[in-house]
């Protein structure tokens, strides 16, 4: 029965009050009966403007339709054919700028949640199915090497293996996921729900290898030519944090935000029995507008400080984040402090942070980003006391892969430069995506990356046989 309803169904979160205390997930999903309700004011449009507006092209109204059947286990089916990480995605995507934006509804009222609804189906065959009855394909005895374990490269390996490839993930750190474990903060993505995806690519077939290093503990070259990999894809991300290079920016308790954000989500800082420390901070200012700002803010908030800042050098309506996080940001008492810009940091005599001074900004004509670019208004510096500064402006790929390998061709900035249409770079049989081509974005585009390679790399191998 088609809803009219203009609003989304509503879905339940913690009281604000309370989840700025702990690191349980903020949003608890739809229950059957708030799906089956929300996806009945989906109008299965025929020319489908949601599915263009997915970088990996989920046939959205068809898993829809099923919801609406309640036919939840055929509806996660739909979505698994093109999305492998559909638990993760239903969290994280910025819908609001892909599939719901392209939303008739949206014309009229708000768009189809269809991120809730991607959320509700893979929440719903977690729970209720399991990787025991995979069939796996035959074997192509051709093995491929997947350098990074982030969403780039884990939807490479699943597209691969799911053909047959011998697939081998190397992953620098103890533990795999890449951003999604050491970024995203475990009240935005339980790590279960990672490491249960991970999992099933386990019972696809898939090798991981964590604590490997590819360019020290094993370079390229020994990839190809002694472990006898036919084709490797670089997935290694945007993990190199920037800085400001303002005045006193290396003293005690100024951090960048990658490694503020894996000291708490990988190494769970904020658990008492945790052997990683980290600054137990009462004023803490972050600066950037993005996710990733939010991101630490709010996990800021949940380490116990009293007052959190958000500066940001443009106006709101600037800001890249999601507004579901800057909302909920805002909801759990973070402040923002809008058209203000660092331009040094204080220190006591113990080298460590006692205050930030800024300066107040003002808009001008758009930049080439079509954001107004911000100008300082004179004689506006102030200082804001704080014990903590995180920097949280973006991320540039490791230089380490690009450094061992003389032949591959890099942007400027550092990102891998690759071919548009195939992801292959300047070296046969090595393809790239995700952050480290793109610089910092978002899960699906580099889960998007990850599919165009695995098919670039199955016509590459299936030519040299």
């Amino acid at each position: 029965m088609f809803n009219p309803s203009k609003e989304k169904t509503y879905m339940p979160v913690q009281d604000a009050n309370v989840r700025n205390k702990n690191f349980d997930e903020v949003s608890l999903g739809y229950d059957c009966n708030s799906a089956i309700n929300e996806a009945n004011r989906c109008l299965n449009c025929k020319n489908t403007p949601c599915v263009s507006g997915c970088p990996v092209g989920v046939k959205i109204p068809d898993f829809i339709g099923k919801i609406k059947e309640g036919k939840f286990e055929e509806a996660y089916e739909i979505i698994n054919n093109t999305n492998t990480l559909a638990a993760i995605c239903g969290r994280v995507c910025p819908q609001e700028n892909q599939c719901e934006k392209n939303c008739v509804r949206a014309k009229n009222g708000e768009a189809v949640a269809i991120g809730r609804l991607e959320r509700f189906v893979a929440d719903f065959h977690l729970n209720n199915s399991s990787d025991d009855n995979i069939k796996k394909v035959a074997s192509k005895n051709q093995k491929v090497a997947v350098i990074g374990s982030g969403p780039a490269g884990l939807s490479c390996a699943s597209e691969l293996a799911k053909r047959g490839y011998q697939v081998t993930i190397f992953e620098a750190l103890h533990l795999a996921g890449g951003v999604l474990v050491y970024g995203i903060p475990e009240f935005r993505l339980p790590k279960s729900i990672v490491q249960k995806q991970i999992d099933h690519l386990i019972s696809l077939g898939v090798e991981i290898k964590t604590n490997v290093v590819i360019g020290k503990t094993i370079t390229i070259e020994e990839l190809k030519n002694t472990y006898n990999y036919k084709a490797i894809f670089i997935a290694s991300g945007a993990g190199l944090p920037r800085f400001m290079n303002i005045e006193n920016e290396n003293a005690n308790g100024v951090y960048s935000a990658n490694e503020y954000l894996t000291r708490i989500n990988l190494m769970k800082a904020y658990k008492e029995t945790s052997d990683t420390p980290i600054v137990k901070a009462n004023k803490v200012a972050v600066v950037g507008g993005g996710n990733v700002a939010m991101d630490a803010a709010r996990c800021a908030k949940r380490m116990g400080a009293k007052e959190v800042y958000i500066i940001y050098r443009r106006s709101k309506e600037e800001m890249p984040a999601r507004q579901e996080e800057v909302e909920h940001a805002l909801e759990e008492g973070i402040e923002f402090k809008f058209l203000t810009n660092p331009i040094s940091i204080g220190k006591d005599s113990n080298n460590f942070v006692n205050k930030i001074r800024c300066v107040k900004m003002k808009l001008g004509e758009p930049d080439a980003s079509n954001r107004r670019s911000p100008i300082v208004i004179e004689n506006s510096e102030f200082d804001i006391e704080v014990d903590c500064v995180i920097m949280a402006i973006g991320t540039s790929p490791n230089p380490l892969i690009r450094n061992s390998l003389s032949d591959l061709k890099v942007e400027k900035w550092g990102g891998i430069i690759v071919d548009e249409e195939t992801n292959a770079t300047s070296i046969e049989s090595i393809y790239a995506g995700g952050d480290a081509v793109t610089g910092s974005a978002t899960v699906i585009l580099a889960m998007g990356a990850g599919k165009k390679a695995a098919d670039s790399i199955d016509k590459y191998l299936s030519l040299k046989k």
